[in-house]
């Protein structure tokens, strides 16, 4: 429970130190690391998690805060632990999109004018007077991707859904929004950034099934792909200061590799001295080295930095595990069956020390939120005491629906009546992880957050006689009053992915499915998890089904955190959610 994280949050010009985000108190807040395990000096001091980056002249920072996991982030700059508010406050949700390459602008969506439509912004944070709207938008999925050098013009993605994105270029002085390439057409872009010579690189699924590579010709629209061919997505890329290396991280079956690749001979070198794990946050400082976070199974998530030209990697943070020895934790399996309909899935199993817990073990299924998303490998947490001191074995599934394995999987659940197809894909683990001479199969939990805590109700509810007890966390209870009730700006959003409550035929289809009407199918105790700000599924969805369940004597704990929002963020909470869940375990999964 006393392990720490630390990420990497950027550089400053200045005096070339590394930002970061870490905790020492209850919460993430932003730290100066002056050289490679040198002292960090703490910057913010809030009782919210915070983030931040420096301006690329290094002279401003600025910062990004909610109140409670209520996800109306508003962006300020903060000088000497002091604050400054640049955004309206209240009820708008402003994401900030970053800075322009020379420093005098950041970009910014806000919700400002309705509470609805994510509008674009730019603005001088030095002086907060200027303030422009630039361009008025529908749909809450907007955001400026990155500014052209000279701060004439902007990318902007506009988000629909995980397999659909429209690109445009932004005029910043007219407002007005020009389509980059065929919006009729099904493409995905996954980030846009301009190099110093004006040239735009983009990631894209465009001839693909997966997110790959390349520049885009913005008359044309034309997307042409560099890089070598790869049946694995770009998950992220950042371009050098100088335009001559861009960094590219590949997903490849849930680990992530760095490739460093030369813009001009289009040559790829890739850093084979990293473990297994999870990398993200690139940036180049302008002096060379490439700042990225990386976490894997025995390393806790940490800031480091790599000399493009040797590939050296140097180890700037290392953070605290508690005095626990991470060299001890287990690496997980890839474990891949084929589903009801012939369809290949897979997820990764975590095994306890054979030679410290012999015999057939408990597992927990731990299903991911999203559902496009992806469960990577990378540091355990608090799982590890799962593990290491009681013996439990973790499985988690990457069912149909997920990320990561191209935009045809990832479309496969989609609508109401794909949905249970997800849920199936449980059922044919469990029949592998049954079998498996080190599970016992009398001995099954599951849980997961958000619409893994959908998942979580659902795998109960179909396989009634397979689980000892479920944890379901921030989850959508009933399909209709999640998509009624959640946050305007992201509704549309969420019924391209669930389907549209408005619709007579898919209403009553995710009636039928919501746990709500079929929670007297769970045999299993429920410990129900919620934030009470949380804006994805409100703390409705979870009062519902409390209130039904109890009224039906049903066994169920519920744990509402007062001050969070769509999952815990502060560490008491955390803490005292952990605990419980330790108790529930043992009562359940445990009890012999």
């Amino acid at each position: 429970m006393e392990s720490r994280a630390a990420g990497f949050s950027g550089w400053n010009a200045r005096d070339r130190s590394m930002l970061i985000s870490t905790r020492f108190g209850n919460v993430n807040q932003i730290h100066s690391v002056a050289a490679p395990l040198g002292m960090r000096r703490q910057i913010s001091f809030e009782v919210e998690p915070m983030g931040g980056r420096w301006s690329p002249t290094g002279d401003t920072l600025v910062t990004v805060k909610d109140n409670g996991g209520d996800e109306f982030f508003q962006i300020y700059t903060l000088k000497d632990g002091r604050l400054n508010l640049l955004t309206a406050g209240g009820k708008s949700r402003n994401e900030f999109s970053g800075w322009s390459q020379d420093g005098k602008l950041i970009g910014f969506s806000s919700t400002e004018r309705n509470g609805t439509d994510s509008d674009l912004y730019v603005m001088d944070p030095r002086n907060p007077a200027s303030k422009r709207r630039v361009a008025e938008v529908k749909g809450g999925g907007w955001g400026i991707a990155d500014f052209a050098p000279g701060n004439g013009r902007a990318a902007v993605i506009e988000y629909i859904s995980v397999t659909k994105s429209n690109l445009y270029l932004l005029d910043l002085a007219s407002g007005q929004l020009t389509p980059v390439g065929d919006h009729k057409k099904d493409i995905a872009w996954g980030g846009a950034e301009f190099a110093p010579d004006g040239t735009l690189w983009a990631t894209s699924d465009e001839g693909s099934d997966v997110q790959r590579l390349g520049t885009v010709d913005t008359a044309t629209g034309r997307f042409t792909p560099r890089g070598p061919k790869s049946r694995w997505d770009v998950d992220s890329f950042e371009i050098s200061k100088d335009g001559r290396t861009i960094a590219f991280v590949t997903n490849e079956d849930g680990i992530a590799r760095l490739s460093l690749m030369d813009v001009a001979s289009g040559a790829v070198r890739r850093v084979e001295s990293l473990p297994a794990g999870q990398i993200g946050g690139l940036e180049f400082a302008p002096w060379g080295p490439l700042g990225f976070t990386m976490t894997s199974a025995k390393s806790a998530t940490d800031a480091y930095s790599l000399d493009p030209a040797t590939l050296a990697v140097t180890r700037w943070t290392a953070s605290e595990t508690g005095g626990l020895d991470p060299a001890v934790n287990v690496e997980p399996e890839l474990i891949s069956v084929k589903s009801f309909d012939g369809e290949p899935v897979s997820g990764f199993l975590y095994r306890p020390d054979p030679s410290k817990f012999p015999g057939k073990r408990p597992l927990i299924v731990n299903i991911h939120g999203g559902p496009e998303s992806q469960f990577t490998p990378g540091f355990m947490g608090r799982n590890n005491y799962l593990l290491n001191e009681k013996g439990i074995a973790i499985f988690f599934p990457n069912v149909r629906g997920s990320s990561g394995y191209g935009k045809r999987f990832v479309s496969l659940d989609n609508g109401p009546f794909k949905r249970e197809d997800s849920v199936k894909d449980i059922g044919a683990f469990l029949t592998r992880l049954k079998a498996d001479p080190g599970i016992d199969a009398n001995r099954l939990a599951v849980t997961g957050g958000s619409y893994g805590g959908y998942m979580c109700y659902a795998s109960a509810i179909h396989y009634p006689e397979a689980f000892k007890g479920a944890l379901c966390n921030v989850a959508i209870s009933n399909f209709v009053t999640f998509l009624e009730n959640t946050q305007s700006y992201r509704r549309d959003l969420r019924r391209v992915e669930y389907g549209d409550e408005r619709d007579p035929k898919q209403r009553a289809k995710l009636e039928e499915i919501s746990p709500l009407r079929r929670m007297k199918e769970i045999k299993a105790p429920l410990f129900i998890v919620q934030g009470a700000n949380d804006p994805r599924v409100p703390k409705s969805e979870a009062d519902q089904i409390v209130k039904a369940l109890r009224a039906d004597g049903r066994t169920v704990w519920y744990m509402v955190g007062e001050n969070e929002g769509h999952g815990f963020a502060k560490k008491e909470n955390q803490d005292y959610l952990f605990w419980s869940t330790l108790m529930f375990w043992d009562q359940t999964l445990l009890k012999q």
